[in-house]
């Protein structure tokens, strides 16, 4: 009968695993959860002078200043706008290009695409805001050009003072940025299918959009299900540097969000307990959110996180 080795036999027999584990452990303690002390400060009229202990406790007046400002629901339509927008080209885009990217035959332009995709993850959004600018230019921007030789515009338009196709605007540069970064996983998914289902499909004389649609996409189904959940926390998340970018007055009807407000009374105001409040309340629908989508996702099918 095995001797059950106690707690600090297994630490010691574990030291170098843990060991590795370590800068892990310490950079999520400082980084994540250290800061959460600093939420506090949403429920006190903050002084930092005083400190927390010494700020009068106030309670959730600034959750009910958020809620009454007039400024309110244009702040939730185009955060929900766009982080809806995000999410569902951010899912439906990295498929249907993992999935394209999958039915080349030739290995290495299949290599040569999937690099050149996700190059631009690693382009700061600056750069980014910088070369949409210029290729939306009215002033001989590539986009207006192609518009004009094709016969669709008669003069150019400056895209980025059209209030209502911000919100597509935004999307569109975030599924061009994002892309091909967010198809490796799901090519990943694609490669664990049993080449054994397409060979048995193709004998069965399924074409090759057959074998996509009841082969391919219920393989990565489950993949699919589980990092729509993870994203769904970010709903109220439409992504600050996007907004503040390339925003401007004649559009900001349509670009605010919750990160530009957090933003303007937390920092250009000074206003930091109305700002802690604003991003505490964000973090609380963020946790309803995933929690009740896991719950339905495991209701209805057998894929969830937890």
């Amino acid at each position: 009968m095995a001797v059950k080795k106690t707690l600090p036999a297994r630490l010691a027999q574990q030291k170098y695993l843990l060991a590795m584990l370590a800068p892990a452990v310490v950079y999520v303690a400082v980084f994540a959860y250290m800061p959460m002390w600093g939420m506090l400060i949403a429920f006190f009229d903050y002084n930092p002078g005083l400190g927390l202990t010494g700020s009068p406790f106030v309670g959730l007046r600034y959750f009910r200043e958020f809620l009454r400002t007039p400024d309110f629901p244009l702040l939730m339509r185009n955060t929900l706008a766009i982080s809806a927008l995000n999410i569902i080209c951010g899912t439906v885009f990295p498929v249907l290009f993992a999935v394209l990217l999958n039915e080349l035959f030739l290995r290495r332009m299949r290599r040569v695409i999937q690099t050149i995709s996700y190059l631009p993850h690693f382009i700061s959004f600056v750069v980014v805001a910088n070369i949409a600018s210029t290729l939306l230019s009215p002033d001989g921007g590539l986009v207006n050009r192609v518009l004009i030789s094709l016969g669709v515009i008669d003069k150019p338009i400056f895209f980025l003072t059209q209030a209502r196709l911000f919100w597509f605007l935004v999307a569109g540069i975030n599924v061009w940025k994002e892309m091909g970064w967010g198809a490796i996983i799901y090519i990943a998914a694609i490669t664990n299918i049993d080449p054994q289902l397409y060979e048995a499909a193709t004998v069965d004389g399924a074409g090759r959009f057959r074998r996509i649609w009841h082969i391919t996409l219920p393989g990565i189904l489950p993949t699919v299900i589980v990092l729509t959940i993870m994203a769904l926390p970010g709903l109220l998340e439409a992504g600050f540097d996007p907004s503040f970018l390339l925003g401007n007055p004649m559009v900001s009807d349509y670009s605010r969000v919750l990160d530009t407000h957090i933003y303007t009374v937390g920092l250009q105001q000074g206003r930091y307990p109305l700002a802690a409040a604003v991003g505490l309340m964000r973090m609380g629908v963020g946790l309803a959110l995933i929690l009740s989508a896991n719950a339905w996702a495991r209701r209805v099918s057998e894929y969830s996180l937890f």
